[in-house]
């Protein structure tokens, strides 16, 4: 082939070359935005934004009712069919063993320094608290709680169950958990009541009174020891070796 030849094929393959259509690359398979953003698209991207809006103003209004709201209080068997009373509670008694714990430190503080203050486990409140669907209650104008009339009270409504023979056990338990005051609220748990119910809520699958009724308080406490601890000596000595029941 003479050198006049093989200069012209040179000339047609890179002719060739500017005349076929540029390969595809990455550019040209990606999308414009001016072509992405369809009218189409724009509308439902703006009816999006408006639902959440909506779901939002939604959501913060009906926590402000719920907020401003009074609480109804459930019914007695509301409640009953609610939950079990007595069952273990395994929050609770994490909160318990805090409490009890606080108050080990505080003993073993007032025992080295010889110079802290006496500090009781519990307060005495001015105003029962809620919970479980109750308001808070003021107690009755005028009247105080009486620790001796509690204890003789648990004492009779003990025996009525045949713990008779049993009776120190619970007279200590409850004097160390609440001094028998049905006022009484755990400063670290917020335990409330004689028998310290974890909420104090609790006790209503006694008695729609449970926030200022002594009686009422008594007979869940009653119950609760049966269920968890089989008799008083069994909570007092499980309170003795953890320091809470």
């Amino acid at each position: 082939m003479s050198s006049g030849q093989q200069l012209r094929d040179r000339q047609s393959r890179r002719d060739g070359a500017y005349d076929a259509a540029p390969p595809r690359g990455r550019a040209s398979q990606r999308p414009s935005r001016a072509s992405w953003l369809t009218p189409k698209r724009l509308l439902v991207v703006g009816l999006s934004v408006a639902v959440v809006a909506a779901l939002g103003v939604f959501t913060v209004n009906t926590m402000r009712e719920n907020a401003e709201t009074p609480a109804t209080p459930l019914t007695l068997n509301e409640l009953t069919r609610m939950s079990d009373p007595f069952a273990a509670d395994p929050e609770a008694d994490a909160l318990k063993a805090v409490a009890a714990q606080a108050q080990r430190a505080h003993d073993i503080k007032a025992a080295r320094t010889k110079s802290a203050p006496d500090w009781d486990r519990v307060k005495i409140v001015k105003q029962a608290p809620g919970g479980g669907g109750f308001n808070p209650q003021a107690f009755p104008p005028g009247s105080k709680p009486n620790p001796g009339s509690n204890k003789a009270l648990g004492q009779k409504m003990a025996a009525a169950r045949g713990w008779s023979g049993e009776w120190g056990c619970l007279e200590k338990l409850w004097d160390r958990e609440s001094h028998w005051n049905e006022r009484a609220m755990n400063r670290s748990s917020g335990a409330y009541g004689i028998p310290q119910a974890l909420p104090g809520s609790k006790m209503a699958s006694a008695g729609g009174d449970w926030q200022v009724n002594a009686a009422t308080q008594i007979e869940w406490g009653l119950g609760y020891i049966a269920a968890r601890y089989k008799s008083p000596c069994g909570a007092w000595a499980h309170s003795q070796s953890v320091g809470w029941y």
